[in-house]
This record gives structure tokens, C-alpha cells and sequence, in this order.
């Protein structure tokens, strides 16, 4: 009966995996800042996080996606609150390419052999963490596949961040609410994103003249951004994520016209974009 039971759980777990909306998972923690015995307390987190992300389907619509996730945890040092003990840190997510968030305000308890399980009632503050950012990234990849597309998925994380910030472990969450909405808002910048990720595979393609007009589209939700948020963050970190092969794209079909906008809309790397402008003029 035992192996009937593992064979069962070790088949399931699979079929999980196979339906994951992430594919790598990646976990670092920095403890320097822990003792001894605390760092020994949290030796099987790395691997629940990444259990949990993994096994969670987080959009029933969007299975086959395989995010690549990145996740560094720095450790600040433990607080006791009654009998439970308060890990304090700060975090960073990033899918490795143009989506990132840095939370420097984090507060969870961690019991070793406890599952983490995301509860859409219930707020528990390790997995209510996690589950907000993974949601942040799974909502901007969303983003490129239609447009609009991660609106659900980042209201599901607002969910998770008002349930957050009504619970005993509100530390962070009210910025997280934030932070959520500005994204959401920034209507100019999921239509750039939306429109490179179209370009790059029109490009592919040998849709040149699908390209272009895409990345038209891309310049103007770029100036939209500009025009309603103002020279934010994560605009500017798309921009510098894709500035490369931008230009790239943009020289080999001689389009100084484009390039001069790229210099314009991202003057943090207008020496890039003016080198590129020589290269065509020679």
C-alpha cells in the first residue's frame, strides 16, 4: 500500500510539473547575516519554494508558458513575535529578461516540514509572498501574448496584497499595493512590450514590413508610458533589457528614422543608438 501511495503521489507531482507555467526555478539565499542554528532552520526552504512554485498552476489558461524564474532572498536577521519566529529580508524576482522587482521590506515564518499552498481565502505570509510575485512576473509575460492579457492575474496579486496588508504580517504590503497598480496602470508600456515581443517573432518570420509597423507600435506605447507615468522604473528597465537587440534589428534594416526615436525616447543609451547611426551613414 506505501508504494502504491508514493507511486501515486511521484505520478501526480509530474503531471504538476508538466502543466507548470514556470519551467526553471531558481533560488539563492544570502544567510551571512543568520546564526548558525537559524541558518540550519531554513535548509529546506530553497526547495518548498521551489515546490511550491512549480506545483501551483497559477492561470489554468496560460499552462505551457516555462518562465524562467530567478528569486534571491537576503536574510536580516530573526525577530520572535510570541512563540513564532519572524524571519526578516529583503527579496528580488526577476524572469531573467525585462520583468524585476526588489522588495526590501519582507516578514514570513517558516516552519521546516510544513507544505507552502497558495489559499485565495486564507492569507499565510510566506506563501501570500511568493504567490504575489510570481503572480507580478506570470502577469507581465501574460502581457505578451495579448494585449491586456495579465489584467487578471495582476488583480489576483492585488487580492493577495490587500489580504496581506489586513493581516498581522502588513510589513510591505501596503507598497506592494502600489507597486501592483502602477504596473497595471501603465497601459503605454504593456502595449510596448506587447508589440517588441510580436516584432521579434514577425522578424524571425521574414515579416519585415510586420516588424517595422510593430515596432511603430512599441515607440509610441513607449512615448504613451512617458506621457501618463512619467520616466518610471520598469519602462526604463525595458528599454535597457532590449536596447541591444533593438538596435540590432533596427541597423540591419536601415531605419535611421527609428533609431533617431530610440535615441530621443532612451537617452541613457544615446551613444548606442548614435553608433548605430553611423554605421548605416558609412
Amino acid at each position: 500500500m506505501r508504494k502504491r501511495r508514493t507511486f501515486l503521489f511521484t505520478f501526480i507531482f509530474l503531471i504538476s510539473l508538466a502543466f507548470a507555467q514556470f519551467g526553471s526555478v531558481e533560488v539563492n539565499f544570502d544567510d551571512r547575516l543568520l546564526r548558525s542554528d537559524e541558518k540550519q532552520e531554513i535548509l529546506n526552504l530553497s526547495n518548498d519554494i521551489i515546490r511550491f512554485i512549480k506545483t501551483t498552476t497559477w492561470d489554468e489558461s496560460y499552462s505551457d508558458l516555462t518562465i524562467p524564474l530567478h528569486i534571491q532572498i537576503v536574510f536580516e536577521g530573526i525577530t520572535a513575535k510570541g512563540n513564532e519566529k519572524i524571519f526578516n529580508c529583503q527579496a528580488f524576482f526577476s524572469n531573467g529578461r525585462d520583468l524585476r522587482y526588489f522588495d526590501k521590506s519582507v516578514q514570513f515564518i517558516y516552519n521546516s516540514g510544513t507544505s507552502l499552498y497558495y489559499d485565495p481565502v486564507l492569507f499565510e505570509p510566506l506563501s501570500g509572498f511568493i504567490a504575489f510575485f510570481t503572480n507580478l512576473i506570470l502577469a507581465g509575460e501574460i502581457d505578451t501574448y495579448e494585449f491586456n492579457g495579465g489584467n487578471a492575474t495582476y488583480e489576483t496579486a492585488r487580492d493577495i496584497a490587500i489580504r496581506g496588508s489586513g493581516s498581522d504580517y502588513k510589513k510591505g504590503w501596503s507598497s506592494r499595493i502600489n507597486l501592483v497598480d502602477d504596473l497595471h496602470r501603465n497601459i503605454g508600456l504593456r502595449k510596448a512590450r506587447l508589440a517588441w515581443y510580436i516584432a521579434m517573432d514577425l522578424f524571425k518570420d521574414g515579416d519585415i514590413e510586420g516588424t517595422l509597423d510593430e515596432i511603430n507600435s512599441m515607440l509610441d506605447g513607449i512615448e504613451q508610458s512617458f506621457r501618463d507615468i512619467g520616466r518610471d522604473n520598469h519602462t526604463q528597465f525595458f528599454l535597457k533589457a532590449h536596447s541591444e537587440r533593438i538596435t540590432e534589428i533596427l541597423t540591419m534594416l536601415g531605419r535611421k528614422e527609428l533609431l533617431k526615436d530610440m535615441k530621443e525616447l532612451d537617452p541613457d543609451r544615446r551613444d548606442l543608438y548614435q553608433d548605430a547611426l553611423d554605421t548605416i551613414s558609412k
